[in-house]
C-alpha cells in the first residue's frame, strides 16, 4: 500500500527583530525585497559601551559590540514592542511598560538608553549607545538576508533532549513545517521557493551559546550547540538564505525545496 503524503511545505510563522537581542514581533504577512533582510528586522542595535559603529558609513561589527542573548541573557526578561509607524519602542516588565521612547528622536533614544544603563548595569562595559543606519540590519552575518528555521528540525531535537524547545530560541525569520528533519541543511547553493518570492541558501547557522537561554524565562537551562555536536556533530541548526526575487509572503505560504 502507498504511504500517503503529508501536507505540503509551508511558512507556519514569521517573524522581525526589530531591536537586536530584544523581543521577536509575530507576523502574518511581510514583503521580500530582493537583496534586503525583512523590513525592519535588526534596524537598530544597542552598543555595549564605546563603540565604533559609524551610522554615516555602517558596517557590520561582531555581535560581541551590542548587547545580544548569547551574553546578555537579562534581555529576555524584557519584553519590547515596536511601533513601525511611529519607531517608538516600548519596553515591560513584569506585564508593566517601563519606559517608552521614539528611536528616531535624541529624546526618544536617551529614554530607552537611560533605562538600559541602569537595568542591564552588570553587563554594560560603557554607557549604552542606540545605532541604526537607513537600509542597514544588524544580523549576525555580513550580508543581507534571512534566517529561515525547519520545525521538523525542532522536533529532532527535542527528542533529542527529551523535553520541549521553543522554536524561538533560533532567533529565526521564517519557520516553515512539513519537511523532513534537516532537509534544510541539504539546500546550500540551492534555490528556494515561499509563495512568490525566491531565495537562494548560502550557509548554514551556527548556533551559539543564545539558543541555551529560554527566550521566556531568561533562565540559561538548555546546552543547545553541545547537544548538536555530540548527537549530529556539527552546531548547525537554520541556514541563511538571500532573496533573489521579492515578492509577498504570508503565514500558510507554500514552500518550495530543491527536493520538491
Amino acid at each position: 500500500m502507498p504511504i500517503p503524503e503529508g501536507p505540503p511545505a509551508a511558512v507556519a510563522a514569521l517573524y522581525r527583530y526589530p531591536v537586536k537581542g530584544f523581543t521577536p514581533e509575530p507576523l502574518e504577512r511581510v514583503e521580500l525585497t530582493a537583496g534586503e533582510t525583512l523590513p525592519l528586522d535588526r534596524a537598530y542595535a544597542i552598543e555595549n559601551g564605546p563603540g565604533r559603529f559609524d551610522p554615516a558609513a555602517p558596517r557590520h561589527h561582531p555581535k560581541s559590540a551590542f548587547l545580544m542573548l548569547m551574553r546578555d541573557e537579562r534581555l529576555a526578561t524584557l519584553r519590547s514592542a515596536f511601533d513601525a509607524a511611529t519607531r517608538t519602542l516600548t519596553i515591560s516588565r513584569g506585564g508593566k511598560p517601563v519606559v517608552r521612547g521614539q528611536l528616531d528622536t535624541p529624546l526618544g533614544r536617551q529614554l530607552i538608553e537611560q533605562f538600559v544603563a541602569a537595568y542591564m548595569k552588570a553587563e554594560l562595559r560603557g554607557a549604552p549607545r542606540i545605532v541604526c543606519a537607513p537600509g542597514h540590519s544588524f544580523s549576525d552575518v555580513a550580508a543581507k538576508c534571512v534566517h529561515i528555521v525547519n520545525l521538523a528540525s525542532v522536533r529532532e531535537v527535542e527528542r533529542a533532549v527529551g523535553r520541549t524547545v521553543d522554536p524561538l530560541r533560533f532567533r529565526a525569520n521564517i519557520y516553515i513545517d512539513g519537511l523532513a528533519p534537516w532537509a534544510e541543511l541539504g539546500w546550500i547553493d540551492e534555490e528556494i521557493r515561499i509563495g512568490p518570492a525566491h531565495l537562494a541558501a548560502f550557509a548554514r547557522t551556527t548556533r551559539c551559546d543564545a539558543t541555551n537561554v529560554d527566550p521566556t524565562t531568561a533562565v540559561r537551562d538548555m546546552a543547545i550547540p553541545a547537544t548538536l555536536m555530540r548527537t549530529w556533530g556539527h552546531q548547525d541548526f537554520g541556514i541563511y538564505a538571500k532573496v533573489v526575487a521579492g515578492g509577498a509572503i504570508a503565514v500558510g505560504a507554500p514552500v518550495t525545496t530543491p527536493a520538491t
